[in-house]
């Protein structure tokens, strides 16, 4: 399972999911289908969401007994325990919520299940998608290009990582933190408070610059970590600093050269409002 949630919308209303790779299945919040069918706020949501189950468990229903939890990111940015349910479990509890959205939010769902299938056979679609939305969003196709080009660079370092042991998503968020402040000088945590982020990706705010850097300090680890026979987190370790350093005396180059700070205190939007020159 992924180490945290993606986020789908149904007319403007946000419900977070997780793909199994396994299972091949998505998991979808039921505070958040609630939230849809229900037309409530969160709390509204989570208060009826408690006496639906109560309900339904009095009614001798198994759907309660075989709602699932897993680390969801809230809405205040904090992983927590949230009830959740496969594609059938949610047809199933539609039926025990009286609301007007129903017929669509089914539509809706076998879209999303479709979506996902469509891409598994078809990897491009998933590209043409994240295309699509980086494109809306205001990005230059430049940056997109790079954009996309960090996902298959940072597959590679983390296959290389758990080949030599890694499997912990501590662990990997532990070498990113050492990696990224190796060459950026910033942790992960102080890198995005450098650009005001919260809950946003941190390299969607990156410039093609910072995203280029980035990349050499993961390909450099991934070369490096090949080199060596020995496994563990130390060996791993050892990697990463030696791959984040080499990004790092080419980010100092490059700033002593043109005197200019490569690492920005802005975020996406002021990056783009910059390039635009308004």
């Amino acid at each position: 399972m992924r180490q945290d949630n993606e986020l789908k919308l149904f007319e403007n209303k946000k419900i977070r999911v997780k793909w199994n790779e396994d299972q091949e299945k998505w998991y979808f919040s039921v505070v958040d289908v609630v939230s849809v069918l229900t037309d409530n706020d969160y709390q509204k949501s989570r208060n009826y969401w408690k006496w639906l189950k109560n309900k339904l468990n009095e009614e001798g229903s198994e759907l309660v007994s075989i709602t699932n939890q897993l680390k969801m990111r809230a809405f205040d940015g904090k992983m927590r325990d949230t009830d959740v349910m496969t594609t059938e479990q949610i047809l199933r509890l539609i039926q025990s919520i009286p609301s007007k959205k129903a017929e669509p939010f089914k539509l809706w769902l076998a879209q999303v299940g479709k979506e996902r299938i469509d891409e598994a056979y078809d990897p491009e679609l998933a590209i043409n998608r994240a295309l699509d939305i980086y494109r809306k969003k205001g990005y230059s196709e430049e940056w997109i290009n790079q954009r996309l080009k960090t996902i298959d660079i940072r597959k590679e370092f983390t296959d290389e990582l758990k080949a030599k042991g890694i499997d912990s998503g501590k662990d990997f968020a532990i070498l990113t933190n050492i990696l990224t402040r190796a060459w950026s000088g910033y942790s992960v945590k102080e890198y995005k408070n450098l650009k005001g982020l919260k809950k946003e990706n941190l390299r969607d705010n990156m410039t093609n610059m910072e995203l280029v850097l980035n990349m050499l300090a993961e390909t450099s680890s991934t070369e490096i970590s090949k080199s060596k026979t020995k496994k563990g987190f130390k060996e791993a370790e050892d990697s990463v600093v030696k791959g984040g350093n080499i990004a790092r005396i080419a980010k100092e180059q490059l700033e002593k050269e043109t005197g200019k700070k490569v690492v920005l205190n802005k975020n996406a939007k002021e990056i783009r409002k910059l390039n635009s020159g308004k």
